[in-house]
């Protein structure tokens, strides 16, 4: 490739098409390929690598906590999660019926790595993604309110195509959380999907939230038209921390020492 070439496809922001092209030439030389087929190939290279960036960038403003994926996951460990709703989800029809999805069941049973997980695959297909935490979620809004950031942080909650909130019963929120999480579902309700997970049982989140009345409230509104996965079963944190080897240095045999001491030189 020559420098001129090289100078333009900069300009014009084709790296995709500048990283394939001495390929594609190469190609089109030994394949016979006519303009409109050599023309094809190097626009669908810098079509996939433009697809690639673009969902890079979305799992980064996504936020994930950990990269799970579908694939990742255990299936076999705990054979009361249906596999084939799980990939239903990750098939998108919630989102374009801007249906809410509850996840819920005891610590440890794979909640939070589901919902990243579709999240993730999500992405891939085009959409976006907000990922965060109950706790952070009333964090960030109860700070920036403070500092009169409420509408700039709140638009990050409101914009996603999908918005997850996880870990709801971890922790007791703070005070007013109710007032923030019921402005988040109330703006989406309808309009944009959201994923919660949740390790206790519905009629806990009065307490909480610490509002009895905003919970209630809550839940009217996202369980209205919302898919409830119930998840049981063994959990997987347990299961990888008695895997796990015993850090212990193990105790000397002092009956062996004992017996070497008192044999004949």
């Amino acid at each position: 490739m020559n420098a001129a070439l090289r100078d333009a496809l900069k300009a014009l922001r084709l790296s995709g098409l500048a990283e394939s092209l001495e390929v594609r030439l190469q190609e089109a030389a030994s394949s016979r390929l006519n303009h409109a087929e050599f023309l094809e190939l190097i626009l669908e290279d810098e079509l996939a690598v433009r697809r690639d960036r673009k969902v890079a960038r979305r799992i980064k403003a996504a936020a994930f906590r950990d990269p799970k994926t579908l694939e990742d996951f255990d299936w076999d460990f705990n054979t009361s999660i249906k596999r084939k709703h799980i990939f239903d989800l990750a098939s998108g029809e919630f989102l374009r019926r801007n249906r809410d999805v509850l996840l819920i069941g005891p610590p440890g049973v794979g909640k939070s790595h589901i919902a990243q997980s579709v999240g993730r695959a999500l992405i891939q297909a085009g959409h976006t993604v907000f990922y965060r935490s109950i706790f952070d979620t009333v964090r960030d809004l109860m700070h920036d309110e403070a500092f009169e950031g409420h509408d700039r942080v709140m638009a990050k909650y409101l914009k996603p195509d999908l918005l997850i909130l996880d870990d709801m019963g971890m922790k007791q929120l703070p005070k007013r959380s109710g007032e923030f999480v019921f402005e988040i579902i109330m703006r989406r309700h309808e309009l944009r999907s959201t994923m919660m997970t949740s390790n206790r049982p519905l009629e806990d989140w009065g307490k909480l939230i610490g509002d009895v009345p905003a919970a209630t409230a809550i839940l009217d509104r996202f369980l209205q038209d919302a898919e409830l996965i119930q998840i049981t079963g063994k959990s997987y944190r347990l299961r990888r921390e008695t895997s796990k080897p015993s850090s212990k240095p193990a105790k000397p045999d002092h009956r062996v020492a004992s017996k070497k001491q008192q044999s004949p030189a």
